[in-house]
């Protein structure tokens, strides 16, 4: 990989981030897409002390960087903390362009690349790629399509979104159609994500115990584009041909799935998102050092767990960090097939999937 060049009008200096409590961050700027103006944005919470590791998080749909505690938790145990916005999420949305959007997952490429140079320029020589959800998607398909990379030396998935949450039918005959019309009309939208419950778990308006924005994270998910359902699809096939990973890798998900019409507290103990058996079987065939980890009672995003389970997950987390991150730095490894594993899978729901297909269809 070449070593990147700051686009011109990016910014080089970090200023105090929204977070404020040291967080700081800058905004990255690319070329023009397909909506124009794009840029992406690089939050940071350096640590007092001197070390040379370091972890860059990546988000999940419908969703930005907010976890504090999650970022304290990795300077508590000798890492510089890194996160992006991801064009088009949160700090780097533009008034111009439709939230979320994305026609293929490689157009992150171009933020994660700069990222991790800009992190290996701030003398860090180890870095975990750690992504939730969407983002666990993303950082896994980014590892298959960099081996041999010296930008990081390690990969934790918090609820990648392996597959669709769908039945059968759904899932190998509904989605392939959706995705080839995507190629064709990435504008057209459809009804998608999953569901308001799920935000309503986890806001402090609601009967969660989290703060955020609702702009940036709103409960009532605006439609998808055919683009976006494209662009996931695209990136589960590849996962589907080539699950090789030559750094350790952890996959985290929860227990169960939870499937609710209506509020209930079981919202909380379990992933209102994706299907785990769908994360436990694709887990299971990543060719690597692997570890998988199921967390009992965890929800969709782990670490927004209810307390002790919370803790229970940065105990796995941390635990699998202090043994495959010892040294002052990590190689990437001639592939090795063991597996740890306590097995689930996971995947983003869509809603009323069928009904929106027709309807395209007549058009």
């Amino acid at each position: 990989m070449q070593d990147f060049k700051f686009i011109e009008n990016t910014a080089t200096t970090y200023v105090t981030d929204i977070l404020d409590d040291r967080f700081e961050s800058i905004t990255l700027c690319f070329p023009d897409d397909y909506e124009g103006e794009v840029v992406a944005t690089l939050i940071r919470r350096k640590l007092d002390t001197m070390s040379n590791k370091a972890i860059l998080y990546v988000h999940g749909f419908n969703d930005y960087f907010f976890q504090k505690e999650l970022a304290k938790r990795y300077n508590k145990n000798g890492f510089h903390f890194y996160a992006l916005d991801l064009r088009k999420y949160g700090r780097s949305y533009l008034s111009h362009q439709k939230l979320n959007n994305v026609r293929s997952l490689l157009e992150y490429d171009e933020e994660i690349n700069m990222a991790l140079q800009i992190i290996k320029s701030e003398k860090n020589k180890e870095v975990i790629l750690m992504g939730h959800s969407t983002g666990g998607l993303i950082v896994t398909n980014y590892a298959v399509n960099h081996l041999n990379s010296t930008l990081f030396h390690g990969v934790l998935c918090n609820s990648p979104f392996y597959e669709f949450n769908l039945n059968d039918f759904e899932r190998k005959m509904g989605i392939p159609i959706l995705s080839f019309l995507g190629r064709y009309f990435p504008n057209k939208t459809v009804s998608g994500g999953f569901s308001k419950l799920y935000g309503h778990s986890l806001h402090q308006d609601k009967y969660g115990e989290w703060e955020y924005s609702l702009a940036w994270k709103p409960h009532d998910i605006p439609k998808i584009n055919l683009g976006f359902i494209s662009a996931i699809h695209e990136a589960q096939e590849n996962l589907k041909n080539k699950l090789v990973v030559d750094v350790p890798i952890l996959v985290m998900h929860s227990d169960k799935s939870i499937y609710q019409n209506h509020w209930s507290e079981k919202l909380k103990e379990g992933d209102a998102v994706l299907n785990i058996d769908h994360i436990r079987h694709y887990a299971n065939k990543i060719k690597g050092n692997v570890t998988i980890c199921e967390i009992e009672n965890g929800m969709h995003d782990l670490i927004l767990s209810k307390k002790p389970i919370g803790e229970n997950v940065y105990k796995k987390m941390f635990e699998w960090v202090s043994i495959n991150f010892k040294s002052t730095q990590t190689t990437h490894n001639n592939i090795s097939y063991e597996k740890s594993s306590r097995n689930n899978t996971n995947t983003e729901h869509f809603q009323n999937f069928i009904g929106p297909l027709y309807d395209f269809c007549r058009i």
